[in-house]
């Protein structure tokens, strides 16, 4: 269809269009501010996008800083440092951080009228020319870019929240991987001294049987006893290998640096914490995402029945010049005749997305308050059970030991007792330091479940 007029009609829509793209503009960040002010007020950490070399300089700098330790040494003090390194360092971390940028540029995008369409055409007979100016614009874009601008700001809110759910997995998955890594380097340490006792003992008796002070079984015992530690040891090293990697993996870094002697002490108590499943579905990142994504879905259900019928509409200004006539000036419009198709195929798969999108917002809500039930217990439980290794435990099996070195020394007991009361010890300390790793790993899998550091209340 077309028709002659005197001027354009959609020069008011191209100007009132360079208005609004010239509004959307890339920010300096990328876009990675909110994530940054997360990272500050639920970690107390700093975190960057390395877009140039200068911010990956800085970085750089910044984690030369946390591993230095005064002395030339590289040395990872803290669970504290480690997630800060990760934050700044972590591959993942910085590709999440790239989506992030790339929804940011998809939001600007759909802010942007689309480009107009230039045509030009000649041709002669003769000695008449005739020639043929036009220029289209995409009518049905422009006027459906304030509802896809809405989508795309959605689309990149949820991109935002998911980068930031990443950011708080990375530091609790390195806040793990860091106590995983000290308690292996403990246990190492602690199964060479378990060798070396094992070896004297195993000599010691050995010397006894040959001088018939002892019975083959005795000697057989502790031949047992310290071929067990040195395969012990061997398991331990290859443990401690591996989480040292692990954690070099999620710093980023090559496994070159020096960790603490031991774990950190056990807190006192565990402050009361108020409203658990509350606080998971206030605080969880992916559920506020999923929420996002819903609401992106819902615009999109009402896009697509908007243009049911009618999807394709173009707008075209033409000029005609010919020989001996005057110019032709006119407009024509380009529209989808749904004829075939009714668009009824597209609001079907629309509205099926809508419903899949909404029960899986059910279901991250459900697994997010059975995950935080779950993780509180499971720290109560780690820390009941580390405290009662520490409090009771090793003081008993101290007293014991005690006891029987007195008793030994008196000549009450041989010195096989002593040695099978030095086996169980050994096994008691093996066990209260992964008692107590466990409630470290259960204390950063809490954070994670809740979103967050708990909030507690008032004992």
């Amino acid at each position: 269809m077309s028709s002659l007029v005197s001027r354009p009609p959609w020069a008011s829509v191209l100007c009132a269009g360079a208005l609004l793209a010239g509004c959307a503009q890339l920010p300096a960040d990328g876009g990675i501010g909110p994530v940054q002010q997360i990272a500050g007020q639920r970690l107390g950490q700093q975190t960057a996008w390395h877009r140039s070399a200068d911010e990956r300089q800085r970085s750089d700098t910044q984690i030369a800083a946390l591993l230095d330790d005064g002395h030339g040494r590289r040395r990872l003090s803290s669970a504290s440092d480690a997630v800060q390194i990760a934050l700044l360092n972590n591959p993942e971390l910085q590709s999440a951080f790239a989506r992030l940028g790339m929804a940011q540029a998809d939001l600007v995008q759909a802010g942007r009228l689309p480009n107009p369409g230039l045509s030009f055409a000649r041709s002669h007979a003769g000695d008449d020319i005739k020639i043929e100016r036009g220029m289209s614009l995409a009518l049905m874009k422009s006027l459906s870019m304030p509802v896809t601008t809405r989508i795309a700001r959605r689309g990149l809110e949820q991109t935002r929240l998911l980068a930031a759910e990443r950011l708080l997995q990375v530091a609790a998955q390195t806040r793990q991987a860091f106590y995983r890594a000290l308690a292996a380097q403990q246990m190492l340490v602690y199964q060479e001294q378990v060798r070396q006792a094992a070896e004297a003992a195993h000599l010691l008796v050995a010397r006894m049987a040959e001088r018939g002070n002892g019975s083959r079984l005795d000697a057989a015992r502790e031949q047992l006893f310290y071929a067990d530690a040195q395969t012990r040891l061997l398991r331990a090293q290859r443990e401690a290998a591996q989480a040292h990697e692990a954690l070099a993996r999620l710093l980023g870094l090559a496994p070159g640096f020096e960790l603490p002697p031991r774990l950190p002490s056990l807190p006192d108590r565990l402050a009361p914490v108020a409203d658990i499943e509350g606080q998971a579905m206030a605080q969880r990142l992916d559920l506020q995402a999923a929420r996002s994504e819903l609401a992106g879905l819902q615009a999109s259900l009402g896009l697509t029945r908007a243009t049911r019928f009618v999807n394709v509409l173009d707008l075209g200004y033409q000029r005609t010049t010919e020989s001996g006539r005057a110019p032709e000036i006119g407009y024509q419009v380009s529209i989808e005749i749904p004829l075939f198709d009714w668009g009824q195929a597209r609001v079907a798969k629309a509205e099926a997305i809508y419903l899949q999108g909404a029960q899986r917002l059910a279901a991250a809500a459900l697994d997010a308050s059975a995950q935080a039930r779950l993780a509180w217990r499971e720290r109560d439980d780690a820390f009941a059970l580390a405290r009662r290794y520490q409090q009771q435990i090793l003081p008993l099996r101290r007293r014991v030991a005690d006891e029987n070195l007195l008793r030994y020394n008196g000549m009450l007991i041989s010195v096989f007792e002593l040695l099978a009361d030095a086996r169980e010890q050994a096994s008691t300390v093996i066990a209260a330091i992964e008692a107590e790793r466990d409630f470290w790993i259960a204390d950063a899998a809490l954070q994670l479940a809740l979103g967050g550091p708990p909030q507690g209340t008032r004992p």
